[in-house]
């Protein structure tokens, strides 16, 4: 049953990474990787209410392993970086990492808090 809740979220999960990610290309044509972004900050609160309501575990791997574990996405966010590195954009490259790191780490203290 724990394999099943794990695979069942992560399909979800990254299909609907894939979909907003999609979306977002559509309506945003700058230089910031906002689809990652949002993606991930979202991810970070979603986590904390996953992590503070203290789920039984087969939920915890459904959503917070599975859906949450594949909807947000590090190696996206590394590769971002990386590219706007070589661009040579190291304005968008500090914003990025900032407000990746420092909106993330918010949205999942604030998550956590809010199921506490």
């Amino acid at each position: 049953m724990t394999l099943l809740a794990l695979a069942l979220g992560a399909f979800c999960g990254a299909i609907s990474r894939f979909a907003v990610s999609q979306w977002m290309k559509t309506v945003w044509k700058r230089e910031f990787p906002l689809a990652t972004f949002l993606i991930n900050v979202i991810g970070s609160f979603l986590l904390g209410l996953v992590i503070g309501a203290h789920l039984d575990t087969t939920w915890t791997l459904l959503l917070g392993t599975g859906f949450l574990g594949s909807f947000t996405t590090f190696s996206t966010f590394k590769i971002e970086t990386l590219q706007l590195f070589q661009d040579g954009n190291r304005k968008v490259l500090t914003l990025y990492l900032i407000s990746s790191y420092g909106f993330g780490i918010l949205a999942a203290f604030l998550g956590i808090t809010l199921t506490a």
